[in-house]
């Protein structure tokens, strides 16, 4: 059981194949849940769901051989509070090869193309799109040739700047969420994905969603489609 402050790590119960889950606020504490998921196993392919593409390269870079505690102190302390350099990070520590990431909005820093190449000289391949029936075809074919897959969400990627105050988030109703999730086009990319999922974390960040209050009712309908649709387990 992992035990660090902030994380609740979930044991999933359902028909499902993931059996290991973890919600938590700050994005970048998505480092050492993906660590504890995999353990002692190789590096995953990440699929992640988001309002940002979270890539940018971390400022410091991770040293190898840290453990889990370790990491999440790293990760508190030295990753970017803007939350938006844990995946490339997760490379250079050789625990993310590549990386499916369904985004819209680009942060500053963000990497450009389709390989980002770490500190070591290792290229890995960022496949990405702005929704996942638009994922390129390569997408699928990471996912089907990968022994280990990590699935990610971040809650606001069910929200948007409101036309009337770019400043307003509106949350998305569920059934939008759930066709953003799960189109009919995506039932091969979800049955590879999960097939070979190691852990779910699901990032809230309310300040990205509205506040406490509506962060709170939005995690409410993502995790119905997340947990009981996609994943098939209970709710948290």
């Amino acid at each position: 059981m992992l035990n660090l402050p902030g994380i609740t790590h979930l044991h999933l119960h359902g028909a499902g194949p993931v059996r290991d889950g973890y919600v938590f606020d700050p994005h970048r504490l998505a480092l050492p849940c993906w660590a504890h998921a995999l353990g002692a196993r190789g590096p995953a392919v990440l699929v992640t769901l988001d309002r940002h593409f979270d890539l940018v390269a971390p400022r410091v870079v991770p040293p190898r051989g840290l453990d889990v505690a370790q990491l999440d102190r790293f990760a508190r302390e030295q990753l970017d509070v803007r939350n938006v350099d844990h995946v490339l990070a997760a490379m250079e520590l050789g625990l993310v090869s590549d990386a499916v990431v369904v985004a819209r909005a680009r942060p500053a820093g963000c990497v450009d193309g389709e390989v980002w190449v770490d500190s070591r000289g290792v290229g890995h391949r960022l496949l990405v799109a702005p929704t996942v029936d638009r994922l390129p075809a390569e997408a699928l074919a990471a996912v089907s040739a990968a022994e280990h897959t990590l699935l990610d969400v971040d809650l606001d990627c069910f929200t948007s700047p409101s036309d009337a105050d770019p400043t307003e988030l509106l949350p998305w109703p569920i059934e939008v969420i759930r066709e953003h999730v799960r189109p009919r086009s995506a039932g091969a990319f979800w049955v590879e994905t999960l097939a070979r999922c190691r852990g779910f974390t699901f990032a809230r960040e309310p300040g990205h969603c509205g506040g406490l209050i509506a962060a709170g009712r939005l995690f409410e309908l993502a995790a119905q489609v997340l947990y009981v649709e996609l994943l098939g387990v209970d709710l948290p």
